[in-house]
């Protein structure tokens, strides 16, 4: 069975961004890790709509989500303090295959608040790098999401980082 569940990253502590996601609805935070450059991760079964910027005003620094369908597919979305905010979805052919509207997550809007979001948050990314994890697939949209940190610039956890 897949995750039906949501990830939050933020310049924060674990601790920070896990009081900061439960006060923005996302509930039972079961899973974190520290991400390196003062960035942070937190898993939980459920994100509420608007998770971003709910937790962008909390933590007053660039936020990203991604909510998850049964790990097949992603939806991403990212929000600074100042109210920037972008959308993109992972997995595109397969959120076809769910009869997903792709079209409402364009490749070329997604990517230049992905790199907007970056610059915000004091990251170098690698602009091919992420329009290739938002047009690419792969088995498991986590993957993706993985594959979308570090081009925005973010060093995903080491393996045994991770809490669970």
């Amino acid at each position: 069975m897949g995750n039906w569940g949501g990830m939050a990253v933020a310049q924060a502590t674990v601790a920070e961004l896990r009081e900061f996601a439960a006060g923005a609805g996302c509930a039972d935070v079961d899973g974190d890790a520290e991400l390196g450059g003062g960035w942070s991760a937190v898993y939980y079964p459920d994100q509420p709509d608007g998770a971003a910027a709910a937790l962008a005003r909390r933590t007053g620094a660039p936020v990203l989500t991604v909510a998850y369908l049964d790990s097949d597919v992603g939806f991403v979305e990212g929000a600074t303090f100042a109210g920037g905010r972008w959308k993109a979805l992972l997995n595109r052919d397969t959120a076809e295959d769910y009869e997903i509207p792709v079209d409402r997550f364009p490749v070329e809007a997604a990517l230049a608040g992905a790199l907007d979001w970056a610059a915000a948050g004091g990251l170098t990314p690698d602009p091919e790098g992420v329009r290739a994890v938002l047009t690419g697939s792969e088995a498991f949209a986590e993957d993706l999401a993985e594959r979308l940190l570090g081009a925005l610039g973010i060093a995903p956890a080491a393996p045994g980082e991770e809490d669970a």
